[in-house]
């Protein structure tokens, strides 16, 4: 079974209006990044570059794994915490 299955049979609640994750400076990612491995590393696929070089972050599916908060430790450009109660991810098998 690919991963991409198994994430499907997680719920997600989105707390809408108050994301539990930001990118504080997005001009730092596309001018000072050289890597963007936040858009090769979250497994939940949440980062994404567009064809102008600009980060994308989209919360919706966030696995709150804490990878970004790690592959950005460099510039520490993520605002990370946890989702308020009774958001974020509910994992089906535990």
């Amino acid at each position: 079974m690919k991963v991409e299955n198994k994430l499907f049979q997680n719920r997600y609640k989105v707390d809408t209006g108050h994301p539990h994750i930001s990118i504080k400076d997005p001009n730092l990612c596309q001018n000072d990044c050289q890597t963007l491995a936040c858009t090769v590393c979250c497994p939940a696929g949440c980062y994404t570059e567009e064809g102008n070089g600009k980060i994308v972050l989209i919360t919706d599916g966030c696995l709150e794994c804490g990878t970004c908060r790690i592959i950005c430790s460099e510039f520490r450009n993520v605002d990370w915490e946890y989702p308020r109660g009774g958001y974020g991810i509910l994992f089906k098998f535990g």
